[in-house]
């Protein structure tokens, strides 16, 4: 059952133009590698490869337990290339929580590799882990050598002088384990971010179902645009996915920025909290001279979309996880604020 779903999660990523489940249908379960238990639960692994997640790290082929998956809209991450794949340890499934984030079991583990194209070859810079253990989730960021053989565990976080595919180049920063939080934290605790049913292929979803790892496909799944046909999708809903992507996991309540006032998740219905005609909390150089973080119909008056357009330091958002500027997400968001009624 396994190696179908494997099948699926490796076609939907070719189709996506990824490369990263371009061998998971190679060998069947029986002759795959088995994860390491005993590190997900415990420890900080000092090695990527003390877990067992993959059979051929370089090559990002998953073992067995271990299945690849893509988000709709993806994070923004100074336009590398994301690997996900989600672990389940044998006999236990994720649990649907309406067209919100899958409930993950105790003993799982999300997996995200970040890689960059060099020469026509793609090369690993970091791979980063969220542990569910008794105690809740842990974050740990794993940097990979310049051979590509292994990922060391840097916890107190790393630089890397990279080109990015627009051909920009950069310090990229690997978080250090206690940065982690900043994205992930929720009324003070670790949470995955990432795998909302909403940003999920139906597809995706009715195959883990298939396989007994999930209980259920939620009503609300797959509502978020594919990313790379954003053109042909709904403007308000691509814009909103978006800011849901990128902004929600800080600008939510209980999380790091949420005193500022806004709630860029999706299921926010309020236009003012969600930025139309709202004053910021703080004015300063962030706000550009604007007064207001969306104004109807003018892009170049909002701050939202001032910030979102800056790389500077202290004005950029966001903040963290990248040092560039997102010009296709800057452009939907600019689209969507133009069109609203003044």
């Amino acid at each position: 059952m396994r190696a179908a779903i494997a099948l699926f999660a490796a076609a939907s990523l070719v189709l996506a133009g990824s490369v990263a489940a371009r061998a998971d249908l190679l060998q069947p379960d029986s002759a795959r590698e088995v994860v390491n238990d005993d590190a997900v639960l415990q420890g900080m692994p000092k090695a990527l490869s003390e877990f067992g997640f993959f059979v051929d790290g370089r090559g990002q082929v998953p073992a067995a337990g271990v299945t690849s998956y893509r988000l709709n809209t993806p994070l923004y991450s100074d336009g590398a290339e994301k690997l996900r794949f989600v672990y389940l340890p044998n006999n236990v499934q994720m649990t649907a929580q309406g067209e919100g984030l899958l409930e993950i079991p105790v003993g799982g583990a999300l997996i995200k590799t970040f890689a960059f194209e060099y020469g026509g070859e793609r090369r690993l810079i970091e791979t980063r882990v969220l542990l569910h253990r008794t105690d809740g989730w842990l974050a740990l960021p794993y940097l990979w050598n310049e051979e590509q053989t292994e990922a060391r565990l840097a916890i107190a976080g790393a630089r890397v002088d990279l080109t990015t595919p627009q051909g920009e180049a950069i310090s990229y920063r690997v978080p250090n384990k206690n940065q982690c939080k900043e994205c992930h934290g929720l009324d003070g605790a670790v949470t995955p971010i990432g795998p909302k049913a909403r940003n999920l292929s139906h597809e995706w979803l009715a195959e883990m179902v298939a396989g007994d790892d999930l209980d259920s496909v939620p009503d609300g799944a797959d509502r978020f645009p594919v990313w790379e046909r954003r053109e042909s999708a709904d403007l308000e809903a691509a814009a909103r996915g978006y800011l849901d992507v990128n902004c929600a996991h800080c600008h939510r309540p209980g999380a790091t920025a949420s005193n500022s006032g806004l709630d860029l998740r999706w299921e926010q219905q309020s236009l003012e909290v969600l930025g139309v005609g709202k004053r910021p909390v703080a004015a300063g150089r962030g706000a550009g001279g604007h007064l207001f973080d969306i104004v109807p119909g003018e892009p170049d008056a909002s701050i939202m979309t001032y910030r979102m357009a800056s790389s500077e330091p202290g004005v950029a958002m966001p903040e963290l996880g990248k040092a560039t500027v997102d010009e296709e997400g800057l452009d939907i968001v600019r689209r969507w604020i133009e069109q609203m009624a003044p």
